[in-house]
């Protein structure tokens, strides 16, 4: 059974930092972008990192490039964010969502069809 859960969310004061997973049974075994999206306030679902799986090839907005960082362990069927330098306005609701396999990558959430629970991280300052 394909599945996507999130975990590794929590409270963090600016600066520090966290390492989101997603378990992503059924989907690493196939070429297909994987990402991980924000949503604060409203209903907008923000790309933050994507990884296209067939080659790990990574991908990243200017907002959170050089403090973010996608990756994928096969072996563990596993997706992880990390996440350095966190600043108050990182805080949201963190999904994982994956695309199916004829979609390349992309920053826009309407291209994912199979997500996550999500995962709250809020940043203090």
């Amino acid at each position: 059974q394909r599945q996507l859960v999130e975990s590794g969310g929590g409270s963090v004061q600016a600066g520090g930092s966290l390492t989101l997973s997603c378990a992503a049974s059924g989907y690493l075994n196939s070429r297909r972008c994987v990402g991980w999206f924000r949503q604060g306030l409203g209903n907008e679902r923000e790309g933050v990192a994507h990884i296209w799986t067939g080659d790990s090839s990574t991908y990243y907005p200017v907002s959170v490039k050089g403090r973010f960082t996608i990756s994928q362990d096969n072996a563990k069927n596993t997706v992880y964010l990390q996440m350095n330098s966190l600043k108050p306005e990182d805080t949201g609701t963190y999904y994982c969502a994956a695309a199916d396999p004829w979609r390349g990558c992309s920053f826009r959430s309407g291209d994912y069809t199979n997500w996550g629970q999500g995962t709250q991280v809020t940043v203090s300052s």
